[in-house]
């Protein structure tokens, strides 16, 4: 569960968050491509793919001297399991409140 709360965490930040979007066409990425376009410096945006990297949402490959970024699928999977277990059983709630309220009537 500790897990699972430190990857949630780490997609609470817009700005992980659109990195994870952008990384999510299965290519490699390379800081600078990545920075394209960015608010913000190529520092920050190291240190952002840093905290990704930590919670294994992305993986760092080297290639010569360019270090690229690819987005790890299996934590976003578990993730989506997760919420998947949590969403039927808040349906389920929902529909037994359902249930209750009609019957009060």
């Amino acid at each position: 569960m500790e897990k699972k709360a430190e990857i949630f965490a780490a997609l609470g930040d817009p700005t992980r968050l659109s990195l994870v979007e952008k990384l999510t066409d299965k290519e490699p990425y390379s800081i600078s491509s990545l920075s394209k376009d960015a608010e913000i410096s190529r520092q920050a945006i190291t240190k952002h793919l840093t905290v990704l990297e930590d919670v294994g949402l992305v993986s760092k490959l080297k290639q010569g001297r360019e270090r690229l970024y690819v987005l790890n699928p299996k934590p976003i999977k578990a993730l989506q399991e997760y919420l998947n277990i949590i969403s039927k059983e808040w349906d389920s709630s929902l529909s037994r409140l359902k249930m209750f309220v009609e019957n009060s009537k």
